[in-house]
């Protein structure tokens, strides 16, 4: 096991620690800017619906250029390049923001901010195929359980550190500065990219954009198992996560500052991080379909008891502990689409996934917003573990091949 570890470290010349850091700076400089913007726009309105079209800005840019995206990864010759683009995009979104923060952009603050979560939808459609195609190229087929395990630790890495280090910089420091550091991150990552040597695949040939796409669609729809599990994340995601209405529950419910909701944004990120460790080292191989439809319900009812703690103290293990059982799910589901793509589609299945994964948070993010606004804050939470328990039930009766799926039926 240490071997094959070392091996993926030791691969094309530490080929794969610079594609781990330029995912871990782009998942600090985003969740920074999150936890930030979040912030930004609950102390201009005070508005939980105006926290939930956050999500509606970032969504709709993101679902219109995703397929597209997963086109031209595929299809043109370096996939690095894309990677670049999507880390100059975020760069040039942070540094928007901080302008609007110092006042330097007359206007309308909100509309400045709607705008620049909308730009970074563009730059995100970018991030998971240049991300994914680059992981295949440099991990070995065998350990592509462990690689997950490893990637899935870094990405919750960024999600502790960003949300932790936002709402930090913001209660003793400012949002300009938060903003600022999170564009020298997306620097940092350019760099990280432009020094990754990786012998890519020569390009393709490429058909019509749209049968390229109806292509990757038609792989996707086929197969049980991946649109069954790729479903299941995007309906649980849609109905269970509360992360969008975190600044109502500190602020109204908890009545603390910036600096409990960088803890509470951070809190399901410890918990997936310990078990992303426990992973690499112990990956799942038996039951595969079961673990991951266990761990999505189980992160249903986790927020079912997140909304029912009045106490700030209760909150954090709650969320830590739905971050345990989301870490779960994250790498069983990344290590079925590794093994169960061809290599000629991981772009597009991997943007599909995007669609089904990316949009669902921020359209999770609306419908937090909408049913906090219909139903109050605490009973709309409630609702979405409620449904997203119902969500497993039904893809367990419908997905039969999913449900018990053996990895060793994939390699």
């Amino acid at each position: 096991m240490e071997n094959s570890i070392q091996q993926l470290f030791r691969n094309h010349q530490f080929a794969f620690v610079k594609l781990l850091a330029f995912r871990i700076q782009m998942v600090l400089a985003y969740q920074m800017m999150a936890v930030v913007v979040g912030w930004h726009i609950y102390e201009l309105t005070h508005d939980p619906l105006a926290l939930g079209l956050i999500g509606l800005a970032e969504v709709i840019p993101y679902f219109s250029c995703a397929l597209f995206a997963g086109h031209a990864v595929d299809h043109y010759y370096s996939r690095r390049a894309f990677g670049v683009l999507a880390a100059v995009m975020l760069c040039l979104n942070a540094l928007t923001l901080m302008a609007v923060s110092d006042g330097w952009i007359a206007g309308n603050p909100q509309w400045w901010i709607y705008g620049s979560i909308a730009f970074t939808g563009i730059a995100r459609a970018f991030i998971a195929p240049s991300y994914n195609t680059l992981f295949a190229i440099i991990v070995p087929r065998a350990s592509f359980g462990r690689g997950a395990g490893i990637g899935s630790s870094i990405f919750q890495i960024g999600l502790i550190l960003g949300p932790a280090v936002g709402g930090l910089l913001v209660g003793f420091a400012s949002k300009t500065m938060a903003y600022a550091l999170a564009s020298a991150l997306c620097a940092g990552a350019v760099v990280a990219l432009l020094m990754l040597k990786v012998q890519e695949p020569p390009a393709q040939d490429s058909p019509p954009v749209f049968k390229s796409i109806g292509e990757g669609l038609r792989f996707v729809w086929g197969n049980q198992i991946v649109f069954g599990a790729q479903m299941l994340d995007m309906f649980a995601v849609l109905f269970g996560g509360a992360v969008a209405l975190l600044p109502a529950f500190v602020h109204d419910v908890y009545q603390m500052g910036p600096e409990g909701l960088g803890v509470l944004r951070a809190a399901p990120a410890v918990g997936a991080i310990v078990t992303g460790v426990w992973l690499t080292r112990h990956p799942i191989n038996l039951h595969a379909g079961r673990w991951l439809l266990g761990a999505v319900a189980g992160f249903g009812a986790c927020m079912i008891a997140f909304a029912l703690s009045p106490y700030f103290w209760l909150a954090v293990p709650i969320l830590m502990l739905s971050g345990v059982l989301d870490g779960i799910s994250v790498v069983m589901r990344q290590t079925i689409l590794q093994l169960a793509t061809p290599d000629g589609m991981r772009g597009r299945v991997s943007s599909i996934n995007g669609i089904f994964i990316g949009s669902s948070n921020e359209l999770g993010a609306f419908e937090s917003g909408v049913a906090a606004k219909l139903l109050g804050l605490i009973p709309s939470v409630i609702f979405g573990g409620m449904m997203t328990i119902g969500i497993v039930g039904l893809t367990a009766k419908l997905a039969p091949k999913l449900r018990d799926l053996e990895l060793k039926q994939l390699h």
